[in-house]
């Protein structure tokens, strides 16, 4: 049997060659279970040494794959890369900076063997992460799991050991916009959760900032839920409401008790928070029409520059 090991890197040149040593410690465990090996960096556009390194490990063992884009088109194109390249009857896929330990592997495997089609791990603590990001992070997933049908669990890493079927599945999924930890959800399959505390990198900084982490959480709930657009119909509805009601007051204090109307500092008021809900729900309908634009597109999810 082979185990595909796919390894997404951008600017990961320090963490290449570790994390291969840290992953050969369970060479016992791979001729144990007789699993053969295959271990794909994908290289996201670096603009360090990562595939140098890579190139070196290759010379010294021919097992360890690279597919190098020709520009940075983000992990989930790097994701998509690496299962699509993949042979193996078992695929993992494990982050370059050993937040996702190999060394949990093994009880991964062990799921597997009693039949689960997808092994998955979650932080259970989000130690030594900014206290406002963690905060964010957790009104994320909440939000997402009241607002969208597909269960998108708190804490869950792209860590995954799945069957090939998992592995097919997911790339019958051809969207341009993807979101890995929705597509997981989605596909379903019969899943083990593992846990575990979290990991600190071992070199290197990470290539995630808040700002980037928002728009990530921006195309998450669009992949995965229309209820932006419910909220800009319920607004539009609730406003016209709101208006017709204004109009009758004014009309009836004008007939009866010959009141006039309010001056020009409650109509700029009135325009503006009226204007500001319009251009709202415009933002939240160009999202959308933006996404379909890029699908309908059909320009290829990432391009390689170099694969050995």
């Amino acid at each position: 049997m082979l185990l595909s090991v796919i390894v997404p890197c951008y600017n990961e040149e320090e963490n290449v060659p570790y994390f291969y040593e840290e992953l050969m410690k369970l060479t016992p465990f791979f001729e144990e279970k007789k699993l053969d090996l295959e271990l794909i960096y994908v290289d996201d556009g670096s603009k360090d040494g990562t595939v140098s390194e890579v190139k070196k490990l290759n010379e010294k063992d021919d097992r360890v794959k690279l597919v190098s884009f020709s520009r940075n088109f983000g992990k989930e194109a790097a994701i998509y890369a690496g299962f699509s390249k993949s042979k193996g009857d078992y695929v993992v896929m494990m982050d370059a900076d050993l937040q996702d330990p190999p060394s949990l592997l093994p009880k991964m495997f062990r799921y597997i063997e009693e039949g689960y089609d997808s092994v998955a791990t979650r932080r259970v603590s989000r130690k030594g992460e900014p206290v406002i990001r963690s905060f964010f992070a957790r009104l994320f997933y909440k939000l997402i799991n009241k607002i969208s049908k597909t269960d998108i669990v708190d804490g869950a890493r792209d860590y995954r050991l799945m069957t090939r079927q998992v592995v097919d599945a997911i790339l019958s999924i051809g969207e341009y916009n993807r979101f890995s930890k929705g597509i997981f959800g989605w596909v379903g399959f019969n899943t083990k959760w593992v846990e575990y505390e979290n990991v600190e990198r071992t070199k290197g900084e990470t290539k995630w900032s808040f700002w980037g982490l928002f728009l990530y959480s921006i195309e998450g709930i669009i992949a995965f839920s229309t209820a932006p657009l419910a909220f800009a119909s319920i607004m539009g509805v609730l406003f016209c409401v709101i208006a017709f009601v204004i109009i009758i007051t004014i009309i009836v204090r004008s007939l009866f008790w010959q009141d006039p109307t309010s001056g020009w500092p409650s109509l700029v008021c009135i325009i503006s928070m009226v204007s500001g809900v319009q251009l709202l729900c415009l933002g939240i309908l160009g999202q959308y029409m933006s996404k379909t634009y890029l699908e309908v597109k059909h320009r290829p999810i990432y391009l390689v520059k170099e694969e050995i």
